[in-house]
């Protein structure tokens, strides 16, 4: 994609003005690193806090008495006792159960979901939720009216605070609206690093004033995808289209803590979910591979795609995610493996240019995580 076709979030300017480079990513122009480089970026969310321009991702509000009962019948989880003020994981699936997105679902209250979709896939979702439950419930896009920034980090609170000091008061997964710098926002106690931080979706006019505010205070520093993905792997979590696919089914790819346990085969409102047959089967049968942490044992980062042979260099599995993890000054990785091999501590290898790297099989998160929960 050229770059005059690309779109642009609501801060394109002002990652340029700081310094940015620049890539395509999911249709957009965004910004892969600053001038202080995808190693410190990581370490500062770390031990600071990064702010995320994330406006590329799909917003949209679902609304109507029935939009919960209408949402459930797409995803696996529960939905229709999500409190008001709270936000939950869930996963788009098709009829054999494969990943068609993952998102995140909020209850406003008042008969009102707000929904954060992948960027590559919030058009075929918008469509998808048009097409099965559009009768149902209002649906509206909120594509370009509002952006999306991540403050992640351990000072995180101690930032925000100093605009809204109820935002102190949330845990983790609690969603509610907050008034920043007089724009009407939501903010969400979660985020994709692993470290307690918050999301907050502005009005797009409003994203910038909001994002130079932040970035004044002493704490913050710019951060982008580079750092982001880093971050998330060492988080043991899964990005779309990598980890997880349409060929993917949550069993296979270890999500089953995101199936809750009210929709599971033996539940009280057990199944009603496109693939809910075929997932309940493998979560019962087990499945032939599945999605693990491995780290190598070496110096050689590991990437998307290397194959995976076990002692005798039969492939068993790939690699889906990997990468140099900073805070651990080591490559860490995600693959699919054969269940015959998926044990901890399992030893296999990689393949990277024709040589054999010795991986084992972790667990995860490789970092530990530290959300907020009060």
């Amino acid at each position: 994609m050229s770059t005059q076709t690309l779109l642009k979030t609501p801060l394109h300017a002002l990652h340029l003005e700081l310094g940015a480079r620049m890539v395509p990513f999911a249709g957009y122009d965004m910004p892969v690193q600053y001038p202080l480089g995808v190693m410190k970026e990581h370490l500062h969310s770390r031990e600071q806090a990064g702010l995320f321009d994330v406006s590329h991702m799909g917003q949209i509000r679902l609304s109507g008495a029935s939009a919960a009962k209408a949402l459930e019948t797409l995803v696996p989880v529960d939905i229709i006792d999500l409190p008001v003020g709270m936000q939950r994981y869930a996963m788009f699936t098709n009829e054999q159960g494969g990943i068609l997105d993952d998102l995140m679902v909020a209850n406003l209250g008042n008969d009102e979901l707000f929904l954060v979709v992948n960027a590559a896939c919030k058009d075929q979702d918008l469509a998808h939720l048009r097409k099965h439950i559009g009768e149902q419930c209002q649906i509206q896009p909120l594509f370009e009216e509002r952006a999306l920034l991540a403050l992640q980090g351990p000072a995180a609170v101690k930032v925000l605070e100093r605009l809204a000091p109820e935002v102190a008061k949330m845990t983790f997964m609690q969603f509610q609206p907050v008034r920043l710098l007089d724009a009407d926002c939501y903010v969400s106690r979660s985020g994709y690093t692993g470290e307690d931080g918050f999301e907050i979706s502005v009005p797009a006019q409003r994203a910038e004033a909001l994002a130079r505010r932040l970035l004044a205070e002493p704490e913050v520093a710019a951060i982008g995808l580079g750092a982001r993905d880093s971050l998330r792997l060492e988080a043991g979590l899964c990005l779309y289209g990598h980890d997880m696919n349409t060929q993917t089914t949550p069993i296979q790819a270890s999500l089953l803590w995101a199936i809750s346990k009210v929709r599971r085969a033996d539940g009280e409102r057990a199944g009603g979910f496109p693939g809910a047959a075929a997932i309940f089967a493998q979560q019962q049968s087990g499945v032939a591979r599945k999605r693990v942490g491995l780290l190598p044992q070496e110096r050689t980062p590991v990437r998307e795609g290397a194959e995976i042979v076990d002692e005798t260099g039969t492939v068993i599995g790939s690699i889906c995610s990997g990468g140099f993890g900073p805070s651990l000054n080591a490559p860490v990785a995600m693959g699919y493996l054969d269940t015959a091999h998926s044990a901890l501590d399992t030893a296999v290898w990689a393949i990277v240019r024709g040589k054999r790297v010795a991986m084992k099989v972790s667990k995860m998160p490789f970092v530990a995580q530290r959300y907020y929960r009060g």
